[in-house]
């Protein structure tokens, strides 16, 4: 086979791995007779250059014409993440419903008062008496990443709530989440440190993929029968999860029109399982 290199979103070049695409597919559920299909027209269509932004629509817009929507929605997880965007808070809220179903206790948008200053801090975790304070980092742009500058100002805040006066403001570790990846400066800083970094896929297996995929929730931007409006007035009212679309009256009080509501009940039961 040819080897033909694609873009990145950093603009680095890589040569493309069929079977990388295909695990990602078997990751989203897809069988693989569907896997299959998608690869080969993949293989056969791609140009020199392709961006791996097009590789991914090109794979999503061939699972849903599959008959295969959860698939899709799950395929689009990532991208559903980027989309609670742009102020970052509806990822913050994400995140603290993905510690609840891992079995944490959590609340966005926190103040507490350590020793020297108080903090906002973007959600405070409780379980088994541990109690932690995240910090959410939030990237718009897939190919934006966590630098240093953010592990010393979280490491420096966290600090300072460990040694907090009174105890409902102290905290045992603080955390910093998220949604894209860390510079080597970050990692190299937070392993000296002894700071808790999630990514996306950082730590291998334990990232933010795998908390998201082991308390099965999904954005509510995962689901395709949505549109960007409608996804938009769900999460300024705080519907952040797939699964809290369950009765059509909610998706008719936030301009889903009613021809369409069963559309999307139904895929959010099949990829919820609600």
């Amino acid at each position: 086979m040819t080897t033909t290199f694609i873009t990145k979103a950093d603009g680095a070049q890589e040569v493309f791995d069929p079977a990388k695409l295909e695990h990602s597919l078997a990751l989203a559920g897809a069988s693989s007779t569907a896997r299959a299909r998608v690869v080969a027209h993949l293989i056969e269509n791609l140009k020199p250059g392709a961006r791996t932004e097009d590789i991914y629509h090109t794979a999503f817009e061939l699972l849903k014409q599959e008959d295969l929507p959860p698939v899709a929605a799950r395929y689009s997880i990532k991208r559903a993440v980027f989309e609670l965007g742009p102020s970052g808070f509806p990822f913050e809220q994400f995140l603290a419903e993905v510690l609840r179903s891992l079995g944490w206790s959590a609340r966005p948008d926190v103040t507490l008062v350590g020793r020297c200053a108080p903090h906002e801090v973007d959600v405070l975790a409780e379980k088994q008496g541990k109690r932690i304070g995240i910090e959410a980092k939030f990237h718009n742009d897939p190919a934006g990443k966590t630098d240093i500058k953010d592990a010393l100002y979280v490491k420096a805040r966290y600090d300072d709530l460990k040694q907090a006066p009174l105890s409902s403001s102290r905290v045992d570790e603080g955390w910093l989440v998220t949604n894209t990846r860390f510079t080597q400066n970050a990692i190299r800083y937070a392993r000296c440190s002894n700071l808790t970094l999630i990514g996306w896929d950082y730590p291998r297996t334990r990232g933010l993929l795998s908390m998201i995929e082991a308390g099965k929730v999904h954005p509510i931007t995962c689901l395709t029968t949505l549109s960007e409006g409608e996804k938009r007035r769900l999460l300024e009212n705080k519907v952040v999860l797939c699964k809290s679309v369950t009765t059509s009256h909610l998706l008719q009080e936030y301009g889903v029109k009613p021809d369409r509501v069963p559309h999307v009940l139904n895929e959010a039961r099949l990829l919820c399982g609600i």
